[in-house]
């Protein structure tokens, strides 16, 4: 098989992709257990990494949904596929650095191809109906069952010892923590099995419709789950202890909420983003518990950077497609960009490391503590 230049480029950069989703997104499923002791956070990232490993191997809906249905791939080439992701990775440091989760790799997609080949080249429908309608409802009904949860965990074991409570729910919560985990693998880790199978296809070295080689599902696996392993520290301390003060019946039901809805929807092939799941259901269980208090504030920030992802990830998709179009030089330039973007962001993140030692350390506001039970 001949595998052109861009073609290689293309996967490699995919897979930096795969590993910067990877520990962008440990704090979706291992942020609230951390954060109420449940679990340590070596253990829990180590849990989290082989756990998204496994899910990449459930399912491959997501990945058809990306490879066959979003973007017409006969108008496409490989080289707005590299814009794309090049975006995706940018923005997913630069929101890394601010402790903030991120959606990137739709937006830089649909704008490369949107820039490069016109709006003829996306698929329309298929983006409303199998990621712009779930994205605005799945954060909403995450936050709803998550909030349903608490009210019910705490009605439940009002009359139960505060340490009795406690620990049951710390044991809840490595069950709970693991199955997000799973799901993350289940539905982020197709994301990337799909840009990839984009690529084979529109290069010629697969036929339309195929799904997923084995190689690549393999790649992916192995290369999300090193990213979890390392950790997202920074935004695990904001998903963790920015939004609200949880505890472990809050983290509990937020969990299983996140797990349930987003394995649901990995199996009916919408790709949504992990990162609004689990924060729609960290604001749920935040509201659940009397007395709880949430940080509107911090939410706010995340909402805006939601909002900002998209335009920004798609203008910086179409210019780094745009460039990448015009040859192998173009190629060489992005590229070029991409390692000196990234070697920045990195630079800065130095001046204040968050890491596993230090990742629980947090200024909390002066108020008074709730009781457990509500």
């Amino acid at each position: 098989m001949d595998v052109s230049f861009i073609v290689l480029a293309v996967v490699i950069t995919a897979l930096i992709f795969d590993f910067t989703n990877g520990f962008h997104d440990t704090a979706n499923a291992m942020a609230t257990s951390i954060a109420t002791g449940a679990l340590k956070p070596k253990v829990a990232v180590t849990i989290s990494a082989i756990l998204n490993l496994c899910g990449a191997f459930l399912s491959t809906a997501v990945a058809k949904t990306i490879s066959g249905g979003l973007v017409d791939d006969t108008m496409i080439t490989p080289a707005v596929i590299f814009g794309g992701l090049v975006a995706a990775i940018v923005w997913n440091m630069v929101t890394w650095l601010l402790g903030l989760p991120s959606h990137a790799l739709f937006g830089g997609l649909i704008g490369a191809v949107w820039i490069a080949s016109g709006a003829g080249a996306v698929h329309f429908n298929v983006l409303i109906s199998k990621i712009v309608i779930p994205a605005l409802t799945s954060p909403v009904l995450a936050a709803v069952v998550a909030m349903t949860g608490t009210f019910l965990a705490y009605k439940l074991t009002h009359r139960a010892s505060q340490k009795s409570v406690s620990t049951g729910y710390r044991f809840g919560q490595t069950i709970s923590a693991s199955m997000v985990s799973l799901a993350h693998g289940t539905s982020d880790g197709q994301k990337t099995m799909g840009i990839i199978t984009l690529v084979l296809i529109t290069s010629g070295h697969l036929n339309v419709g195929s799904g997923p080689p084995f190689w690549v599902i393999t790649a992916c696996a192995v290369v999300i789950a090193t990213g979890t392993y390392l950790g997202g520290w920074r935004i695990i301390r904001t998903m963790g202890h920015g939004l609200a003060d949880i505890e472990p019946p809050q983290g509990f039901a937020a969990e299983t909420s996140s797990s349930v809805v987003l394995l649901t929807s990995a199996h009916m092939g919408f790709p949504l983003s992990t990162t609004q799941v689990c924060t729609g259901s960290i604001l749920g269980a935040g509201l659940g518990r009397k007395l709880a208090q949430v940080r509107w504030t911090v939410a706010r920030r995340m909402v805006l950077a939601w909002a900002f992802t998209v335009p920004a990830a798609a203008a910086l998709g179409g210019l780094s497609g745009h460039v990448a179009n015009s040859g192998d030089l173009g190629v060489a330039a992005v590229c070029a960009a991409l390692v000196g973007a990234v070697t920045v962001i990195y630079t800065i993140s130095r001046r204040n490391v968050v890491s596993a030692a230090n990742v629980n350390d947090v200024a909390r506001p002066a108020h008074p503590a709730p009781a457990l039970a509500a």
